[in-house]
């Protein structure tokens, strides 16, 4: 019971504190530098799947339609998936309205995001793609920083930067996560981008599995087997609102299903001789995916340590193994108590939530409940 104890607890601390620290290390200590940007204007694709989107529609169309590009060297393809509110009235405004930058097109059936991303591809006329999603706005630069990183041969992908408003506990959490991002990135590579803004070249880009749940992990490790680099350029930002707790619940426990359903695609990622970021997808992806049951073996290995006699001859062990119970009983009430215990209690909670996540990922994984759709 001592050795699962402290397996477990070394699980967790490597896996949120070590490894940021050392991937924090490696980037300042080995950074992979990136030539400096040309002033270059690929044709660029801009492709969106929508989904009820018309509160959306306005602020990204007017983002992308003022981006520091050559309008003639961008399009805007948008793809409703049978949407329910106003979005095909909104979308056929502007593409009457702007007949020469935005093209429209509508699915007869609810289709999910790779289907419709597959289907703008082949209407794509750029050498470069763009994949964002309707709800966050871009900066203006945005196109611009993107492709201009994939006029280096060693990229394959090139993700923007997420930034979220709020302070919920979600929020702080995400600029935690893309902290390490960045530090991947500038080390050697990330091991995924957000779904909110990457950009691939057209040749590059494959047709995506019809199931796939995580188009922004997906097609990055395709490149990453294949020896090419992904990279984040955080000059190029895209916003959203930080989701409360119910809403990022919703999304983890996705996300979180669809990084077991990338492992079941992509096997070759587990092996160090066939992943060139081997190191940064299991401390990163990997250790996230079992650090719940880590956190459920420290618990009751910790009680059992605690109230079943266990290593009572040893006076330090029996004494760390109750202060260490006392805590974890401390952080559990503290999620408990939520926003009722401040940010700290926010944070906290989001924690707990998000490990809950992933152990509910795995159940519709298993099961294959889990929508490809919104």
């Amino acid at each position: 019971m001592t050795t699962a104890f402290l397996f477990s607890l070394l699980i967790l601390i490597y896996t949120y504190v070590g490894y940021p620290v050392l991937i924090t290390l490696l980037a300042r200590l080995f950074p992979f530098r990136l030539a400096p940007l040309d002033s270059v204007y690929p044709f660029v694709s801009v492709l969106i799947p929508v989904y009820n989107g018309e509160a959306f529609i306005q602020g990204k169309l007017e983002s992308l339609l003022g981006q520091d590009y050559p309008c003639d060297r961008l399009e805007i393809l948008l793809c409703s998936d049978c949407s329910e509110d106003g979005t095909d009235e909104l979308l056929r405004e502007y593409e009457k309205k702007f007949p020469e930058q935005v093209r429209v097109f509508h699915m007869d059936e609810r289709s999910g995001k790779p289907v419709i991303l597959n289907r703008l591809r082949r209407e794509a006329r750029g050498e470069v793609l763009l994949m964002t999603d309707i709800r966050q706005p871009l900066e203006p630069d945005c196109v611009a920083q993107l492709s201009a990183r994939l006029a280096e041969s060693s990229v394959g992908v090139a993700g923007g930067q997420l930034l979220l408003r709020g302070e919920t506990g979600a929020g702080l959490y995400w600029k935690y996560e893309n902290h390490i991002r960045l530090s991947e990135s500038a080390f050697r590579s990330v091991t995924g981008v957000s779904g909110s803004l990457y950009v691939i070249a057209a040749a590059d880009m494959q047709d995506l599995p019809p199931d796939i749940i995580l188009d922004d992990v997906w097609v990055p490790s395709l490149q990453l087997l294949q020896g090419r680099r992904v990279v984040l350029v955080p000059e190029a930002v895209a916003w959203d609102e930080a989701m409360d707790d119910g809403r990022e619940f919703g999304r983890k426990t996705r996300t979180l299903a669809g990084n077991y359903q990338l492992l079941g695609h992509l096997p070759a990622l587990l092996f160090p001789f066939r992943n060139p970021v081997w190191f940064e997808f299991v401390s990163h992806k990997i250790l996230r995916l079992v650090c719940p049951w880590a956190l459920l073996v420290l618990l009751f290995s910790n009680v059992i340590l605690v109230f079943g006699g266990s290593g009572s001859g040893d006076s330090l062990l029996s004494l760390s193994s109750q202060m260490l119970l006392v805590g974890q009983l401390v952080f559990y009430l503290l999620a408990l108590l939520g926003q009722k215990a401040g940010r700290l209690g926010n944070l906290v909670r989001t924690f707990v939530i998000l490990n809950i996540a992933a152990l509910v990922g795995l159940w519709r994984h298993l099961r294959g409940k889990q929508k490809i759709a919104w």
